[in-house]
């Protein structure tokens, strides 16, 4: 059973009672509410740091060989590489506002399975390069998965490799968006909650699902609904992306399996299916039951013989 919450109610509570004094706070707030979404929105893709969940050791994982992959200005990538068949390699992304230890788990599987396996913080996150841009995001946090590819595939070892991207929620989006391009080196992606068929209601689904701490007036209308238009124009115009992108060339070709979480309010699954649906060689398992990112906690036995069993085929 869901707890009750103290909160004031949101817009997305439509059936909740509003007092009047909170109705003109939130008035009081709508001069504002315009800038305060762009400044959220900003901090989204530029958010404070967290420290690790876990180390590789308290994951039960070897310890890593230590990887720093360039992206300009003196900056670089920081990732962890646990080697295994060196033919067989997976680069492991993280959800907005993690780092590369919240893939631990998942890493942890596929080492178990003999993959290769290399989990990095994209910038902005953990102990990566910060990058105070506001625009062209996209292509920056895209860059970051084929960056980290090119590097991989300069080394001997891993030269001739299969190598997939797997990517969580924000980083769906890049790992699905570095298949524009057929240099990109990426042979197979898994999309875990997410990527959507549109970007802008995204923003709003964060809201909504209360991933963002907001002062009590932005909770209710008028304010809230300034906000929303606001953040959810901010964010596609900040990311500049052709989205969704196109059906053929590189997307033609890579095999790409879809994982939504059947109680997803963020990246719901319709949302997952339309964008899948306009590819080839796209299959999309929904996960009865779970919750945004929650697959491999919910049920770790589904979820992980579904991964191996599409890169088994995949890297065939």
């Amino acid at each position: 059973m869901r707890q009750q919450s103290n909160r004031t109610p949101s817009e997305g509570n439509r059936g909740a009672r509003v007092s009047f004094p909170m109705r003109l706070l939130s008035a009081a707030a709508v001069p504002v509410a315009p800038l305060f979404g762009l400044a959220l929105t900003y901090l989204l893709f530029h958010p404070p740091r967290r420290a690790r969940h876990k180390g590789p050791g308290e994951a039960g994982l070897p310890q890593p060989e230590q990887l720093r992959a360039p992206i300009g200005g003196g900056k670089h990538l920081n990732a962890w590489l646990f080697k295994g068949d060196p033919a067989r390699v997976v680069v492991v992304g993280h959800g907005i506002g993690l780092n590369k230890s919240a893939s631990l788990a998942h890493a942890k599987f596929l080492h178990d399975a003999g993959y290769t396996v290399c989990l990095f913080d994209h910038r902005n996150h953990g102990e990566s390069g910060r990058d105070g841009s506001a625009v062209g995001l996209s292509d920056k946090f895209t860059t970051d998965v084929t960056t980290l590819v090119s590097v991989l595939r300069k080394q001997e070892e891993h030269r001739s490799a299969k190598i997939a991207a797997y990517g969580f929620s924000f980083s769906t989006f890049p790992v699905f968006y570095s298949l524009r391009s057929a240099e990109s080196g990426v042979d197979a992606i898994i999309c875990d909650s997410g990527p959507s068929i549109d970007l802008a209601p995204l923003f709003r689904n964060f809201l909504d699902a209360d991933k963002i701490p907001l002062p009590p007036p932005f909770h209710v209308r008028p304010s809230r609904a300034l906000l929303e238009w606001s953040m959810c124009a901010a964010g596609p115009a900040m990311l500049r992306a052709d989205w969704p992108p196109p059906v053929d060339g590189h997307y033609d070709k890579v095999p790409m399996l879809f994982l939504a979480g059947e109680l997803d309010p963020i990246l719901t699954p319709p949302a997952i299916d339309a964008l899948a649906s306009r590819y080839s060689h796209a299959e999309v398992h929904m996960l009865p039951g779970v919750d945004h990112l929650q697959g491999l906690k919910t049920d770790p036995e589904k979820y992980t013989s579904t991964v191996l069993n599409f890169l088994q085929r995949a890297f065939a």
